[in-house]
């Protein structure tokens, strides 16, 4: 039987762990007392008829100030509890209870039982005021956030309506003021200014000021890279006037305001695609010439100019509010959940004080608990109800089996069947392998008297697919660790639950695709060794290459497609990052693919060997000696580091954080160290070897830093982990240490570029795939370190569910 500590360690919401009942210091609190229990009964050796008295001879009284105004209680009584009720507190909490026990001398404990018992109900106290506390913050917010949501499904019917009858009547705009005599179709499009810096910024602030002492602010604010409500809303869910000015002193890129049944709304989508970013950059551009057109001449006598609101806005609208009604139905699940397991912790605590003690305390203290707060209040519950009734009316066409698809989607169910694949390939491989290593050695390859013809051509299509199926390898290994760990990567990375890849899909994976690629190169290298070298035989690696290609864009719904076009869309927003908002997920590949420079260069050369037909002359040194074709070799060199800064350049664009500006510092040093070596393979002087020393040591130092302080949040001086940080979830602090160590080793590869090592008559492009496999290694070590410090920012926030974005902001006017 799993104990109940594990069973609540492993429910309980990660991020708002800080927050439930620290059942295992309460365990802590338990067994002092069991230790004083124990002296006390040595010491004293009372007769058995004394102190084995029957249980119920001595039970708890609770004492309530408004049920016992005179504060008399039974001579046998226990306890007295008081319930003081506090209001207009600093943080805008309506009630607070605060529960605090008073152990009587009549309750038959020695002098070290008394204290421990008092210690015991002290800390017991704490927590349920604590509990209390954070649940009634978290259900406030999730019932302002509810009724944000109802004005937006409100805005947005009445805005379809009006779009319809608007086409239904023929008009040449679907939104505009077709018609004056009918004031329900009667919207107007009027320019607004809204700053997408000025709310990050706000965001931010309100971010900076809450803490885990105080987990009396709102913990769900939208993330600093989003366009969010938050931190300009109020209750009333309008943008008061001074916040809106404010913002409107920057430049806009987004927002129009709409009059709609005599209420003034902002539309405001986020700029999150290039056909947004460039419809923004258009208006911000124009911006000025319409204003000096509607003066001149007098565009709209009413001062609003007629623009239209086609289908595609309200759908984007529609997919907005259907997204955040999704995660507030998921963050009253995780309060629900929270509500449970902190009850049955209370219970369970409080029967191993019975078991100790041999007092019946457990159901007396356990009226208090259920009548306090975070228990009796039904309000999240009724939510859940009418978010449920909601999104099954506006969103699932009144079919509540489709609408539960997407407000509880059925987690993916783990097969034993996948662990019997993995198992079955993973021996294949091993096999396939020791036989083309035997080959290879009979034939002389890999070394520096080989075939040079195959070690050019076939070798780099080899290298190319075992450096990304290893470091798929080590992202499956990180999942496992995450998942072990509990660090919610899910939430981190905005996965669909029942979409992701399990570490056990990533393994069949990379062990079913080595097994064929190491199969094919075997059955090449077998014809290459018995005299065959038509253009055929020498296409086989391009066509391996090639169906592989074929399959990461196969349309159809076979071989995890919703992975593969997920990893697809991911590079396309590295590549258009200037023009895609920046998340998570998206930086946090860009950074695998500078680890990855050698396989973009490989794939650089195979793509220009086999598109040029240097196959069939077998001519490998063609795509080296034309100069276009060597400044490309030479660009993708520098491509993943340009992207990953103009990431960093795009966020600062978006948020006006620094740090991101910092950061850009960092990738463009890397760039600066990979041309200096670039030029340093063409011309082996000393003035570049030197160069390549300065600028190359330069930039690790500058990495190093970041890796440590800024990514993984370690190297904290005041932190109560000494050079480490106050949180950690590994609980041997010396892996810390042992990481960084490991992370400044393998951060000196580039030390191979000046030693030229080789192993023994190993060819030095063995070698350098060698190099290129560890640095593979050191950013899987890297991401397990990254993605806990995000968890932990997360944690420190009680940020557990993502805040979207909502499309209509209702505008006080003059």
């Amino acid at each position: 039987m799993v104990k109940f500590s594990k069973q609540f360690e492993g429910q309980l919401v990660p991020e708002w762990k800080e927050a439930f009942v620290d059942y295992w210091q309460l365990k802590k609190d338990i067994k002092n007392l069991q230790v004083a229990t124990g002296e006390g009964r040595d010491k004293a050796a009372p007769p058995p008829s004394q102190w084995q008295a029957p249980a119920a001879a001595s039970h708890w009284v609770m004492r309530l100030p408004f049920l016992n105004p005179h504060g008399h209680h039974k001579e046998n009584s226990v306890i007295q509890m008081h319930r003081k009720l506090a209001s207009g507190s600093n943080d805008g909490a309506v009630v607070r209870e605060v529960y605090e026990t008073v152990v009587l001398d009549t309750a038959g404990f020695s002098g070290a039982e008394a204290k421990a018992a008092s210690a015991f109900f002290q800390r017991l106290d704490e927590q349920l005021n604590k509990v209390n506390r954070f649940y009634e913050r978290k259900e406030r917010e999730f019932l302002d956030r509810g009724e944000s949501l109802r004005r937006q499904l409100q805005i947005l019917v009445e805005l379809k309506a009006a779009v319809t009858e608007a086409r239904r009547r023929g008009g040449s705009s679907a939104a505009g003021t077709t018609d004056q005599e009918d004031p329900s179709v009667s919207c107007s499009i009027l320019h607004g200014d809204q700053s997408l810096r000025g709310i990050t910024e706000q965001e931010q602030e309100g971010q900076k000021k809450f803490t885990k002492d105080d987990i009396a602010k709102s913990t769900d604010e939208g993330e600093d890279d989003q366009l969010s409500i938050s931190g300009a809303l109020g209750n009333s869910g309008r943008i008061d006037k001074p916040r809106e000015e404010a913002a409107n002193r920057m430049r806009t890129l987004s927002g129009k305001e709409v009059t709609c049944q005599g209420r003034s709304v902002r539309i405001n989508i986020p700029i999150t695609t290039p056909s947004r970013t460039v419809i923004a950059i258009r208006e911000l551009l124009f911006d000025d010439m319409l204003s000096q057109s509607r003066k001149i001449g007098g565009i709209g006598g009413d001062g609003c100019e007629k623009l239209s609101i086609n289908k595609k806005k309200v759908h984007q609208a529609e997919k907005m509010i259907r997204g955040a009604l999704v995660e507030l139905y998921k963050g009253l699940g995780y309060l629900k959940t929270y509500r449970t397991l902190n009850m049955v912790a209370f219970v369970k605590i409080l029967k191993k004080f019975d078991k100790i003690t041999a007092k019946e305390v457990q159901t007396t203290y356990l009226k208090v608990v259920e009548s306090s707060y975070f228990n009796s209040s039904d309000k999240a519950i009724r939510l859940m109800d009418d978010v449920e009734e909601l999104f099954v009316r506006h969103f699932a066409t009144g079919d509540k089996r489709k609408a539960m698809k997407y407000l509880k989607p059925n987690q993916k169910e783990e097969s034993h069947a996948t662990t019997f694949f993995i198992g079955l390939f993973t021996g294949s491989f091993v096999a396939l392998f020791i036989g083309y290593c035997i080959m290879a050695h009979i034939a002389g390859m890999y070394t520096q008297q080989s075939n040079k013809v195959y070690m050019s051509t076939s070798y780099p299509v080899l290298s190319m697919f075992s450096l990304f199926f290893l470091h798929l390898f080590v992202y499956g290994c990180n999942i496992f660790m995450w998942r072990k760990t509990r660090i919610n990567y899910t939430f981190i990375f905005e996965f669909t639950p029942t979409k992701e890849l399990k570490y056990r899909d990533v393994f069949l994976i990379c062990t079913t695709s080595m097994t064929i690629i190491i199969g094919v190169m075997f059955a090449h290298l077998t014809l290459i060794v018995k005299g065959y070298s038509s253009s055929a035989v020498q296409a086989i690696p391009g066509c391996l290459l090639l169906v592989f290609s074929l399959i990461l864009v196969c349309p159809f719904k076979i071989l995890y497609r919703s992975s593969r076009y997920q990893f697809l869309r991911a590079i396309r927003n590295i590549i258009l990052t200037p023009f895609y908002k920046v998340v998570m997920v998206d930086f946090f590949m860009a950074d695998q693919l500078c680890s990855q420079v050698p396989l973009l260069r490989s794939l650089e050369y195979l793509a220009c060997y086999y598109i040029t037909s240097s196959y069939k002359t077998q001519d490998y040194g063609y795509c080296t000696r034309v100069k276009h074709f060597r400044d490309l070799a030479y660009a993708v060199s520098f491509l993943p580091y340009y992207w990953r800064a103009m990431q960093c350049a795009r966020r600062w664009f978006d948020e006006g954080d620094i740090n991101h500006i910092v950061n850009l510092g960092k990738y463009v040093s890397a760039m600066l160290a990979a041309g200096t070596k670039v030029a340093y393979e063409n011309d082996n002087s000393a003035g570049w070897l030197s160069l390549v020393v300065i600028v190359s040591s330069i930039a690790t130092i500058y990495q190093l830093y970041w890796d440590f302080v800024k990514d993984w949040g370690l190297l904290q001086f005041n932190s109560k982990n000494p050079w480490l940080r106050n949180d950690l979830i590994l609980k041997q602090k010396y892996i810390y240490f042992i990481s960084m160590g490991l992370n400044l080793l393998l951060r000196l590869a580039w030390l191979q570029t000046v030693i030229h090592p080789n192993i023994g008559s190993l060819d030095s492009r063995v070698t350098l795939f060698f190099l290129a496999a560890l640095e593979v290694i050191r950013r899987g070590h890297w991401n397990f370190y990254r993605l806990e410090n995000e968890h932990l920012n997360n944690a420190g926030k009680f940020r557990a569910v993502k805040v979207v974005p909502l499309p209509f902001h209702e505008v006080e006017e003059d």
